[in-house]
């Protein structure tokens, strides 16, 4: 089952968006070389070692640029590829393939780049419960792939924007005056709104821990830039009455350790900042 954000009106909204951005008015080099009326085949070729991601919408971009696209599948999102593999073949009108072209390559090159990163960090844990989480770290108005990739990668997608979830960050505890005040206000503010949003507390140090403990009413903990004696003392003295995450400064280095350590979730903002894309071209034949 796809990650809920992932609707028709969403997908639609983000290749409408990003093909004003690239065609605009019109595929001008294309237009004034191509004969009108020619046709060719055009085959994705992939040029490194990874995880495929972006494979459906690239399909849903060829559609959209030109309905009378005609795409074959020969690999699937999630698929373990290699330099020389083909992913898909597309043929039709050969200048409307070339004016798909790019953000299907943009949006395949990038999104596979994330799903191999979170694929490889993700083997580094199977020994332990931890899950690998995402995080709001990702690029204006390219957030829907992102999450996307990460999911196809394996990883676990947290929150997907400031509206579906509330997360009491550090700065919102300062700001609110204390962890109790930022809990009582955050559960009234929901009530009276009729909101039914979870809520993660992040915490510093054991004393926020254990006064998050006793105020109670969250479903998450978050325990950040804690060394690993103090976070698994944290979880000791959460003992499975909320879920927990560990965050902040968490390397490919130290991951497997953090997760020895009995948290829940680890969160990267690597997965999604620091990622280099998977070379990936479409080459006519």
């Amino acid at each position: 089952m796809k990650p809920a954000y992932l609707t028709p009106e969403a997908l639609q909204n983000f290749i409408d968006s990003a093909l004003r951005e690239d065609i605009g008015p019109g595929d001008y080099s294309s237009l004034a070389s191509i004969p009108e009326g020619k046709t060719g085949k055009a085959q994705l070729l992939i040029k490194d070692e990874g995880i495929l991601a972006g494979v459906e919408m690239a399909g849903k971009i060829f559609k959209a640029v030109d309905p009378s696209l005609e795409v074959v599948f020969l690999k699937k999102d999630g698929d373990e590829v290699k330099f020389g593999d083909v992913g898909l073949i597309v043929s039709g009108p050969s200048a409307s393939i070339l004016s798909a072209e790019r953000l299907v390559l943009n949006c395949m090159q990038r999104m596979s780049g994330i799903a191999t990163k979170t694929h490889h960090l993700t083997q580094l844990i199977l020994h332990t419960k931890a899950r690998l989480m995402d995080t709001r770290k990702t690029t204006p108005n390219f957030r829907l792939m992102e999450k996307w990739a990460v999911y196809i990668g394996g990883g676990v997608n947290h929150r997907f924007a400031l509206y579906d979830m509330v997360m009491l960050k550090d700065n919102h505890v300062d700001f609110a005056g204390g962890i109790r005040p930022a809990i009582e206000r955050t559960k009234k503010y929901l009530s009276d709104h009729n909101l039914n949003l979870k809520i993660e507390v992040e915490t510093r140090n054991l004393e926020e821990v254990k006064e998050v403990l006793t105020v109670g009413g969250v479903d998450y903990i978050m325990l950040d830039n804690m060394d690993y004696a103090t976070m698994k003392e944290a979880v000791r003295l959460i003992d499975g009455k909320y879920s927990t995450e560990a965050s902040g400064g968490i390397t490919e280095e130290t991951l497997a350790a953090v997760a020895e350590c009995g948290v829940d979730y680890i969160s990267m903002g690597a997965l999604t900042h620091s990622v280099k894309s998977l070379d990936i071209s479409l080459k006519a034949f």
